[in-house]
């Protein structure tokens, strides 16, 4: 069996996921929740992922599409195409199971799912988007703290800018 073949056995797809939430409430399990782009998935990615696989049972982590990505970051992104970021969140240890969305933003997912938990980063803080759909299905927020200097925003302009000092003549 491929690498690939094995993580998409984590993949949950949209129509799919919540027939997969009832039967994982079924079983009696909590259910934590992150969503985003992880585009060019790094250090401070693989922190908040740990961190919120700690807070259930269960880890759902829903990627956002190419198409809402470009909608919402810029018609340039994602650099890191969604079924490879697929792949590569699958096949953390932590993540118990990974899904996708077309909207640019997390509310009607996470209304489908309606988490015990649901994980943000200190930059989007305790009065995100997501609060009021979160706490009124039961669940509740849990904010971690991002390590300094670790983003991919970044990484992007550190790239760019070892791109221009190389010159022409490198590329």
């Amino acid at each position: 069996m491929s690498w690939q073949t094995h993580c998409k056995k984590k993949w949950i797809q949209p129509d799919e996921l919540e027939d997969k939430v009832a039967s994982l409430r079924q079983k009696g399990k909590t259910i934590a929740t992150l969503n985003g782009s992880f585009d060019l998935l790094h250090a401070g990615h693989l922190h908040m992922i740990f961190e919120a696989s700690k807070q259930a049972d269960i880890l759902i982590v829903a990627l956002n599409s190419d198409a809402s990505i470009k909608q919402y970051k810029s018609p340039l992104r994602p650099i890191i195409p969604l079924n490879y970021r697929l792949e590569m969140m699958a096949a953390l240890e932590f993540v118990s199971f990974v899904t996708w969305f077309e909207e640019t933003d997390p509310r009607a997912l996470l209304t489908k799912i309606r988490p015990d938990v649901h994980v943000n980063g200190a930059e989007y803080g305790s009065n995100c988007i997501e609060k009021e759909v979160v706490c009124n299905g039961g669940g509740r927020l849990h904010i971690v703290q991002l390590i300094d200097g670790l983003s991919t925003s970044r990484i992007i302009k550190t790239i760019e800018s070892l791109c221009a000092s190389s010159g022409p003549q490198n590329r």
